[in-house]
């Protein structure tokens, strides 16, 4: 029996790496169910595993052929909605120390909406979230200022924001600084830079990237699987298909209030302990809204994520 880390998945392959760095390419053997989740696929990227190696014949060539047994308990992990069955999630990565969210104020826009979401998503499975505002060099004076607000504000929160500029070389070696030594999940819109920043600070990546629809302003999905990429400046970083509908699994309409940080802590000053902030009189946070104290966009957010009828609730 081999132990190793799943650094690449496409779908019926896994590509494992042992404690040696030697590769194997994996197949599953048997079913492997996680407890409490439906999910399409049992090995995500960043899981660790136990295999073992037989020998298989193609083409008068013999090989070693993986066959996954067991899979570490994980820590972590992030999902997203199948494609084609709706309440089934799709685990994009495990094991994760940080996500990284990309997100740019245009080309393409990335609403508030799906940063909270996300930010409640993450806070959910307890994952720390590190907000890049990346393409700062197109901006206007306008969304200039517009980001300065939304960096003041997440910042506020607890969140690191970082603002960067591929084009420009702009905040790249505090995105280093920021991703060293930590297992990252990178995630955000598809035409953000994602790839396109992970190529600059690994060279020799040359991950896919594709230019911005003009006519939509929006990126041309280009990942079709997770990747995990070592780093050689320290740590890892897994390279995920552009997000569709990234969320938490079956989150209850009670628990999502937890999830937004500045509505938890000042809900404990509501009238009744089971105070959802829409309706009840005594509510302390919906008195933060009016008073400033929570930002109105969030508070819209979590009012979306409320007012979901799926209890899968999409990022956006």
């Amino acid at each position: 029996m081999k132990e190793g880390l799943v650094i690449k998945s496409t779908g019926s392959w896994y590509t494992v790496e042992d404690e040696k760095g030697d590769t194997f390419e994996c197949k599953i053997k048997g079913k492997f169910r996680i407890k409490g989740i439906k999910n399409t696929n049992p090995v995500a990227v960043g899981d660790r595993v136990g295999f073992t190696l037989q020998s298989v014949s193609a083409d008068e060539n013999e090989a070693q052929v993986g066959l996954i047994t067991s899979i570490t308990e994980r820590k972590n992990y992030i999902i997203r909605r199948s494609i084609n069955l709706s309440k089934q999630a799709h685990i994009i990565a495990a094991n994760i120390d940080q996500a990284v969210l990309v997100v740019t104020l245009n080309y393409p826009v990335t609403t508030t909406t799906f940063i909270d979401r996300f930010l409640a998503s993450a806070e959910a499975y307890r994952i720390p979230v590190l907000i890049v505002f990346n393409k700062v060099d197109r901006y206007d004076r306008e969304q200039t200022k517009r980001l300065n607000e939304l960096k003041e504000l997440y910042e506020s929160l607890g969140y690191q924001c970082l603002i960067t500029s591929a084009k420009k070389r702009v905040g790249l070696e505090e995105l280093k600084n920021a991703l060293k030594d930590k297992t990252n999940v990178v995630n955000g819109h598809s035409g953000v830079g994602k790839s396109t920043l992970i190529n600059i600070l690994q060279p020799g990546l040359n991950l896919k990237t594709k230019e911005i629809s003009d006519s939509h302003q929006t990126g041309k999905h280009t990942t079709t699987y997770s990747e995990l990429f070592k780093l050689n400046f320290g740590g890892y970083i897994i390279d995920t298909p552009g997000i569709k509908a990234f969320g938490v699994l079956e989150m209850e309409p009670w628990e999502i209030s937890h999830y937004f940080v500045e509505i938890f802590k000042i809900s404990e000053k509501c009238q009744y302990n089971n105070c959802s902030h829409t309706h009840e009189p005594g509510c302390a946070v919906k008195e933060a809204v009016k008073s400033g104290e929570i930002a109105p966009s969030r508070f819209t957010s979590y009012l979306g994520l409320l007012e979901s009828d799926d209890k899968y609730r999409p990022a956006f």
